[in-house]
């Protein structure tokens, strides 16, 4: 340990590793506050990874603090998930790319920017669906996510011109990459088909009146089934034995 080092159990980061669905920045820049991590693995598509490294710098400034070693998800095939010490989780990531555009800032528009995730426990076979920001729910996106007991899904917007009739944005959810909850083709209703045991809604934005918890709009949500999700919100996977 070097002059001015500070002892790993006095600065820890109790973070085993962080998976990227795209490369916004509101996405990202958690990992520079992760800087002092001193070996922060990371799972990113190699479209997201080239957006970190090229266009928001988000890499190259984190490693100047720390080591960040990437591993590269490729589309539709399953990664194991290891521990800082490289030992195996007993997880799995599969990462597939979902309706949306990338970045504003990227200079180019490379497949996999975007992505959903499939987490799996490889012993159980439990399944957990993280979509947290996804512009359309066509079928074959559909029939992914039936794959999950529990799905983390996009819940940005009520409608889709949630932030123009609060007088606060110009473009709607849907030129924004986030499809809206209510109305014929959202996502309360597409959703309510599928059949995950678990459903909860994520990335919430503060114009959503689904966060107001005796509104309209969290009832019905609350019929469908779905969760509005919290912080600190805790969910047990488990798969009844095959007969």
């Amino acid at each position: 340990m070097g002059t001015g080092d500070t002892p790993s159990t006095v600065r820890h980061v109790p973070i085993e590793g962080v998976i990227l669905t795209d490369g916004e920045l509101d996405h990202t820049l958690g990992i520079v506050l992760l800087r002092e991590a001193r070996h922060l693995p990371i799972y990113a598509t190699s479209a997201v990874q080239s957006i970190l490294e090229n266009d928001s710098r988000v890499l190259p400034t984190t490693r100047a603090f720390s080591e960040v070693p990437v591993t590269v998800l490729v589309l539709h095939a399953r990664t194991p998930l290891r521990y800082r010490d490289g030992s195996d989780s007993g997880l799995s990531v599969e990462a597939f790319p979902v309706p949306a555009g990338p970045p504003r800032f990227a200079r180019s528009d490379e497949q996999g920017h975007t992505v959903g995730l499939l987490l799996r426990e490889e012993t159980t076979g439990t399944v957990c669906a993280f979509v947290p920001g996804c512009g359309d729910l066509d079928v074959p996106l559909l029939a992914r996510l039936a794959e999950a007991d529990a799905l983390l899904f996009d819940g940005t917007f009520w409608t889709d011109d949630e932030l123009i009739a609060a007088g606060i944005g110009v473009r709607t959810a849907r030129q924004m990459d986030h499809v809206p909850m209510a109305g014929a083709g959202g996502s309360l209703e597409r959703l309510a088909t599928l059949p995950c045991r678990h459903k909860i809604y994520t990335h919430i934005n503060n114009t959503n009146p689904i966060l107001l918890e005796h509104s309209l709009e969290r009832a019905s949500v609350t019929r469908t089934g779905a969760i509005v999700g919290v912080d600190g919100l805790h969910l047990t996977l488990s798969r009844e034995p095959a007969p």
